[in-house]
């Protein structure tokens, strides 16, 4: 105790006492080094002046996307938690409750964070873009590193019979370190069953979009993410099968830089557009108008949707 402490009068500790200030105020950019004030990073859909697209989950896709940032949650099915009962130097239960309870946390923490269903790493809902009802189904890489497992499948068939019911299109955005290996068999059936899905889709006559964020490999680049009707595609995303290091290892050969990135995919026909966040809604919504003008019903089945309240298409 200083003497300062000793004269100061009562109840003035309590007027000037320590403040404690948020530890993640500031977001340092990976691209330029720059610390960023995360409400402006937040306002900019996470995206840096310097043009670096950090990872995001459904809730900021979904307000970059629909119109009015408004949107109907998808309640998605339920599968058996860990049919395999595999188990590493941790159990794969325990591993599902922690990524549960982490973006569980995540969402708790954004604003419109009860208007979301989310228990594995997908997430859906639908609403309108561009005027036009869309499904949009989301890849969340923060729930174990996007794997696609029983769940993601389940989540994936249900958006597209959400997307055939309601006539409306079906935009996925991908982001995946590909197949969940703790569902061994199961999880690679995933892959045959969402291009089944997609077919559904298409023979209603409803458009696919995909828009590839970072990273999409693995399983999902081998399957319903190089499906699209059009490829949509984040700047500098990876976009892969395997890694550039097992590549190299297998082919004894230096490869180009930035194969693996979407401008690169874009020159050699792989993707149709590169596209920043902040106008993807935009963009989406003029492609939706040229693909769906001729639909007699563009907005079937898609009522005015409102927030904070949530609507659960079941």
């Amino acid at each position: 105790m200083n003497w300062l402490s000793n004269i100061s009068p009562p109840g003035l500790k309590s007027v000037f006492g320590k403040r404690e200030t948020p530890d993640n105020l500031w977001v340092k950019c990976p691209k330029s080094g720059e610390l960023i004030f995360k409400p402006d990073l937040e306002a900019s859909f996470w995206v840096t002046p310097s043009g670096a697209h950090l990872r995001v989950g459904p809730l900021v896709r979904f307000r970059a996307m629909f119109d009015d940032q408004k949107w109907e949650a998808i309640e998605l099915p339920e599968v058996p938690r860990d049919p395999l009962k595999f188990k590493d130097d941790k159990r794969y239960v325990d591993r599902l409750k922690g990524a549960k309870a982490k973006i569980s946390d995540r969402n708790k923490a954004d604003p419109n964070g009860e208007n979301i269903i989310q228990d594995d790493c997908m997430a859906a809902a639908i609403g309108l873009i561009g005027g036009k009802p869309a499904v949009v189904l989301v890849q969340d890489f923060a729930f174990m590193g996007g794997s696609l497992g029983m769940a993601a499948g389940e989540a994936f068939i249900k958006a597209a019979e959400t997307a055939v019911a309601r006539d409306a299109a079906l935009i996925v955005c991908t982001a995946s370190g590909g197949a969940r290996m703790q569902e061994g068999t199961l999880s690679l059936m995933q892959m045959p069953r969402t291009t089944l899905a997609i077919e559904d889709v298409r023979e209603a006559g409803l458009p696919y979009l995909v828009v590839l964020t970072d990273p999409t490999s693995g399983g999902v680049s081998a399957s319903y993410a190089m499906l699209g009707d059009v490829h949509l595609a984040e700047p500098e995303a990876m976009i892969a099968f395997s890694g550039p290091r097992v590549i190299e290892q297998t082919i004894r050969q230096k490869l180009p830089e930035g194969f693996q990135r979407s401008e690169f995919l874009k020159d050699k026909g792989v993707v149709d557009m590169v596209v920043d966040r902040r106008e993807m809604g935009k963009v989406i919504g003029s492609i939706l108008g040229h693909l769906m003008s001729r639909r007699k019903s563009s907005s079937k089945g898609v009522p005015p949707v409102s927030q904070p309240r949530v609507d659960v298409v079941e």
